[in-house]
């Protein structure tokens, strides 16, 4: 374990997360712009948990309540979406609504997907991968979703692994997510995350990897961090050795808001059955089996979903400030 003078003298001022893009591409919102400018700590959300994740208008009053979370514990949120072609870090209360309502005719933008919607002036809702990419390249070295994407169930013969994985091995962004997705395979994509050198950690006093509508998937992760204190030297160290590989703080969600295991998992399940025989797969896989399990749970999973998001949020936020304090003090 490093001292905090030894911390402290490692941690450079990374030329990943001190240089705003000059790029036309990218339109800052004004508070954000000063936070960065001010090395004032910033949370990098996601997206596509608006546009897929949720219907309107709970999306959209999520997003406010996570924005408002990330406020509280003395950051500045910066939602990330790209409009009529311009990458936005950081929306106002109008593009907010705007891509609320645009839900699913907002395209979901992986990494692949990024300069074409770009290029054609089109709307972007931005995954995990995508918003990595663009958090980096705009100095915010912290970033809160709902849950990583991962392996599919059945990948041995599809071939299907969220892009999410590979990122995560070749961009230093620090993630935080209540773990993998409970629709995906969580053994594998935690097989794959190691041999992608992905630092993996559950935030809390014990090591049980967790499985985004419950606290515990059945595995651990290698490390456990009991403070966001701790998170924040790791993610300090991350940087200053020049890592460049991607880190994941998996924050159990609460046990009085998780769902109940067995529901959740003939939810699953079924859900999974109707995806195969309808032909459902690759990118349209994900949003489908979060409507039906949803469905399914009559809404349980739903809410289960947006209590952690915001958890995550109180729990990102607080590694972000602490990040910051310790650069502050080079």
């Amino acid at each position: 374990m490093f001292c905090r003078r030894g911390i402290l003298t490692l941690i450079p001022r990374a030329r990943s997360f001190h240089a705003l893009p000059h790029s036309k591409s990218f339109k800052f919102s004004p508070e954000v712009k000063d936070a960065l400018s001010q090395n004032k700590p910033v949370v990098a959300l996601e997206s596509t948990i608006i546009s897929h994740g949720m219907p309107y208008p709970q999306n959209v009053a999520t997003a406010r309540s996570v924005e408002a979370i990330v406020r509280e514990q003395g950051a500045i949120p910066a939602t990330i979406a790209i409009l009529e072609g311009q990458v936005h870090i950081g929306l106002d209360p109008k593009r907010l609504e705007l891509l609320g309502k645009l839900g699913q005719k907002a395209q979901k933008t992986s990494r692949r997907d990024v300069p074409v919607v770009v290029a054609q002036g089109g709307f972007g809702a931005t995954t995990v991968a995508s918003t990595m990419i663009l958090a980096r390249a705009a100095g915010i070295p912290v970033f809160v979703t709902g849950g990583i994407g991962g392996v599919h169930r059945g990948a041995e013969t599809s071939f299907d692994i969220s892009a999410d994985l590979m990122e995560l091995g070749r961009t230093p962004i620090a993630v935080v997510c209540a773990g993998v997705k409970s629709i995906l395979d969580i053994e594998k994509t935690l097989e794959v995350l190691e041999t992608q050198g992905v630092t993996v950690a559950t935030v809390g006093n014990q090591k049980r990897f967790p499985a985004f509508y419950t606290p515990d998937s059945g595995f651990d992760s290698p490390y456990s961090v009991p403070t966001a204190t701790e998170a924040a030297k790791i993610i300090a160290a991350n940087h200053a050795l020049a890592m460049d590989s991607g880190m994941v703080f998996a924050v159990p969600i609460p046990s009085e808001a998780a769902a109940d295991v067995t529901s959740i998992q003939t939810a699953i399940t079924t859900a999974i059955a109707e995806a195969r025989s309808q032909g459902i797969k690759g990118k349209d896989e994900t949003p489908f089996l979060l409507k039906r399990i949803s469905e399914i749970t009559a809404g349980d999973s739903l809410e289960a979903n947006i209590t952690l998001v915001k958890n995550n949020a109180r729990v990102g936020a607080e590694i972000a400030a602490e990040l910051a304090l310790l650069r502050q003090k080079i």
